[in-house]
Parts: structure tokens; sequence; C-alpha cells
């Protein structure tokens, strides 16, 4: 097996990938991803921009919007921010989630011709190693969606080497990687306490390696892109 990375932010030249793209968001699109699943969520349509999401809202049945703009505040008019803490305590059953976030769903709108695409976070990161190894992969492409020009984005990158690790085979130590989780430089933003819509709990509900046992592969319905679990 092969691997690649991209980093969604970067000025690069970024080929379409023929095999299968990972797309990583731990802080937060696809840890609040898998929590709304984990909540009963039937499945996850992530929409670039505020506007589109509201649209698509108002097509769908038994919506919940979830979103945030670039910097993690909420999405105005949306029924809930991009706070995974937030909706472990929410009833989603049954409820199709409109997720428009600022890095996350960009990346896989980026990738969305992949043959095989995933949505990914550390809490689903062993599930989604052997998602990928059932599924016969020869390379496997790993975007970075967290790196911007004041933040490194290792919380992203720990994901990758993990899921990277499980997949050549080694037995790595989970913990080593939820610790680049918080002290990455987003990580530490949600520790300083000091950014009202960066709350704590988000952190550590990111930091939680393999806490979930379902991945979240990505497929294309029309014009549409859905997440939905594997198990």
């Amino acid at each position: 097996m092969r691997f690649s990375r991209i980093f969604l932010n970067r000025l690069q030249n970024q080929p379409g990938a023929e095999d299968t793209v990972v797309v990583i968001d731990v802080l937060r699109s696809f840890t609040t991803a898998a929590v709304a699943l984990a909540q009963g969520a039937s499945a996850i349509y992530p929409v670039e921009g505020v506007a589109a999401a509201m649209v698509l809202t108002g097509r769908i049945q038994d919506p919940v919007s979830v979103g945030a703009v670039v910097g993690g505040d909420p999405a105005p008019g949306f029924d809930f921010g991009n706070s995974p803490s937030q909706l472990i305590q929410a009833d989603l059953a049954g409820k199709n989630i409109v997720l428009s976030t600022a890095a996350g769903v960009c990346g896989l709108q980026r990738f969305r011709r992949a043959p095989r695409l995933y949505a990914a976070s550390l809490v689903c990161a062993r599930a989604t190693a052997e998602a990928i190894r059932a599924a016969g992969a020869k390379e496997v492409c790993f975007v970075i969606t967290g790196e911007w020009v004041d933040r490194d984005g290792d919380e992203d990158i720990a994901c990758a080497d993990y899921i990277e690790s499980l997949l050549r085979g080694d037995q790595p130590a989970p913990e080593a990687f939820a610790q680049r989780v918080r002290d990455s430089d987003f990580g530490q933003r949600f520790t300083a306490g000091t950014w009202p819509n960066l709350p704590l709990a988000d952190l550590e509900l990111a930091a939680q390696p393999d806490l979930y046992s379902f991945a979240m592969p990505v497929i294309r319905e029309d014009e549409h892109l859905i997440i939905r679990t594997t198990g």
C-alpha cells in the first residue's frame, strides 16, 4: 500500500486521486460528524457554503443544520455550531444533518470524484484503517485540512500518522497521537479558554482515539455527497 499527503490550503498542484482519499478534520468537522452519527443521525450532507446549506436544509426531510464559519464561530441561523460536545447531548435519531464548515467539508468537495472517499478524525481512526484495508486499497492519500497560516495542523497530521501506522501493520500507542491533538496550535486555543466558541469539551472529545467503531465513507447521490457509517 502506498501513501501520500496533500495539504488543502497550500498553494500547490493537487492532482486528482485515483484510489482512496481520506479527508481529515479532527478539530472539529469530522469529530462532530462522528458524534452526530453515533447519536442516531441517518446521514450527513456536507455542503460547502452557508447559503447552499440553508437551501438544502429546506429541501430534505428531518433536517438539522450544523456549521461554522472561518475561525470556528457558529454559522448564523443554524441549529448547532460545529461543536461535538453540543451534539453528544442531542437527540438526532433519524435526522439528516446538513454540515457546513470551513475546512473538512471543503476537502470532501475538492475530492468528491475520488473512487473511495472517507471523512476521518481521531475518534474513528482505527475503524477507518480497517475499512480501507477491507476495501483493498492500493494507494491512500491523506488530505490535511487544518493547516493554515496561523495553525500547524498537527491535529490532522497526527491522525494521518496514526491511520497510516495502522495500515502498515504497526501497533502504535494511541495516546501519543491524542497528545499531539491537544498540543497542536489549534488544540491550544481550546485549552486557553479565551475563545468562547472553542470549548475545552470539544477538544477532550476530539482527542479520544477510537471512541467509535465505525468509519465514515462518503458517497455521491445525484449532486449530493452523503456520509454514513460502515456499521
